[in-house]
């Protein structure tokens, strides 16, 4: 059997010691320092994240202040487009309106015109057939038979224009 003894206690205790320092100076000292390191460097990250992403923030509200700005702009313009297609409706119906009152003016002066041309060419027809009925009834002898006839005659001619 083993019994521990003081000298083996002591020589363990110091070779654990021994051991302590040499891997603390060889695996401890190169572990933390790493660890500190990728603290750092982990730390270094969430720094940059955070600055990121209140940069982002901003853009994102620069962003939609120039898409707002761009939509008042939009609805100015639609609202000026809307203003001036109205205007250049208005122009143009009132450039109608004005034609069509000409082409009225013009259309009732014509018709007007062959009005009167359609009544002389009338008087000058009746005015012939006058003359032709008067030539008839000169030619023979007419009783009130016959100028009854012809007067019947002469106004159904008549009426024909």
């Amino acid at each position: 059997m083993i019994t521990p003894s003081l000298a083996t206690f002591l020589i363990t205790l110091i070779n654990i010691g021994i051991l302590f320092f040499v891997l603390r100076a060889v695996l401890f000292k190169p572990v933390t320092a790493f660890m500190e390191k990728r603290t750092a460097s982990i730390q270094q990250s969430l720094d940059t994240a955070q600055q990121e992403k209140k940069e982002a923030a901003e853009l994102k509200r620069r962003y939609e202040e120039q898409l707002k700005a761009v939509d008042r702009e939009a609805e100015s313009r639609i609202k000026q487009a809307e203003e001036q297609a109205k205007k250049q409706a208005e122009s143009i119906l009132l450039n109608a309106q004005q034609e069509a009152e000409k082409f009225l003016v013009h259309a009732r002066a014509q018709i007007e015109a062959e009005r009167h041309a359609a009544f002389d060419q009338f008087r000058a027809e009746a005015a012939l057939l006058v003359v032709q009925a008067s030539s008839r009834l000169v030619q023979r002898e007419l009783n009130t038979e016959d100028n009854r006839r012809f007067a019947d005659l002469l106004i159904r001619e008549a009426r024909h224009y």
